[in-house]
């Protein structure tokens, strides 16, 4: 390859070899200036003036800017195996001490968590230009940050809890939608389904790449805003305490999620909404109780903290994918906040020990 590319044969079978045409060939000439220390200059000047890179097809380019890596990394093996054992340790060291940090301190690892999610996909989508999703970005933040408000006032309004559950789950939902028609996307792409719409594969595939990154995204961040309003609403209402035993007593006919009356009994079926009863036999609005469990991301019995059956709560098997989808998006967290930080610093090691 070096001979190739230093040495631009206008042997047509090294040329098709290269997949290249003449003009990219003598372009790799003028380009490769310095390859292992050594400095090559074959008096490609005056083609430089003629051919520049406007000139090739993207094609063209990508095989160029492919060759000269290939040019550029000869002889690097060994610096590259060590960056790999950089990359694997540091992957393993930042997963332990993340471990660690969430099981001794669960609040601060979730806003920090929380605020990274917030943040970091602001500044590459800043970087890159790409409006739309600022746009979505600063509608989503600004609803949101409304109905956080709500779920933090002291006294809570009685239609606040509705308010919040009404809006994460509708956003949960949405979020589900956007993810699947996303993915399905992607999948007719790769069958070649776009082909009879006369759909580009580039256009198709950049459509469901997109709507898959939406849905997960504010899938995850949704879910994590949720679960913070669930603490603070059912904190405040009395009946829910993240550590110790509630400050007040729960009758059978109040909801400890919203802690509103319950009207419907729960042999009873309800024209808006059914009672819902726990293995513990404490009785729930059905709406509150499925948003504290999906979007709240909540296991327990908001009062006495016992396990619910998340089974025979959603026993309707179309129900079950949401459920699938939540620990999806649980997974997805780790990816979104802490992978951009840990590939920041495996670069940085990587420059400080002079690796490139």
């Amino acid at each position: 390859m070096r001979g190739l590319i230093g040495h631009p044969s206008p042997n047509p079978e090294v040329a098709s070899e290269l997949l290249l045409p003449a003009s990219a060939l003598k372009m790799a000439g003028v380009f490769e200036v310095e390859v292992d220390g050594v400095h090559h200059d074959h008096g490609g000047h005056e083609d430089d003036k003629q051919i520049d890179m406007s000139q090739l097809s993207p094609e063209e380019r990508w095989r160029l800017e492919h060759a000269r890596m290939h040019a550029k990394h000869r002889g690097h093996e060994a610096m590259h195996a060590e960056m790999v054992l950089i990359l694997i340790a540091t992957l393993v060291i930042a997963q332990l001490l993340l471990v660690q940090w969430k099981q001794r301190h669960p609040k601060s690892y979730n806003l920090v968590t929380l605020f990274q999610m917030w943040v970091v996909p602001l500044y590459f989508t800043t970087k890159l230009h790409w409006w739309r999703f600022l746009i979505t970005w600063l509608l989503f933040s600004t609803i949101t940050a409304f109905v956080t408000f709500r779920a933090t006032r002291k006294p809570l309004e009685r239609t606040t809890p509705r308010l919040v559950y009404k809006w994460f789950l509708l956003l949960y939902k949405m979020s589900y939608a956007t993810g699947i028609v996303g993915y399905s996307a992607i999948m007719f792409t790769l069958f070649g389904v776009n082909l009879i719409f006369r759909i580009k594969p580039e256009d198709a595939m950049d459509f469901g790449v997109s709507l898959l990154f939406y849905g997960l995204y504010y899938g995850v961040l949704g879910r994590d805003f949720a679960e913070m309003c669930a603490d603070f609403m059912a904190s405040t209402i009395g009946y829910y305490s993240a550590s110790g035993m509630p400050t007040k007593h729960l009758s059978d006919d109040i909801c400890a999620v919203c802690g509103q009356q319950i009207l419907v009994d729960v042999s009873e079926e309800g024209i808006i909404e059914n009672t819902f009863r726990l293995s513990c036999n404490h009785v729930f609005h059905e709406f509150c109780i499925r948003g504290w469990c999906i979007v709240g991301k909540k296991q327990t019995c908001p009062y006495c903290k016992e396990k619910v059956d998340l089974q025979r709560m959603f026993s309707n098997p179309w129900e079950k994918p949401h459920v699938m989808y939540g620990q999806l998006l649980d997974w997805l967290r780790y990816l979104v906040a802490w992978q951009p930080v840990i590939i920041g610093l495996v670069q940085g090691i990587n420059y400080v020990l002079g690796l490139e």
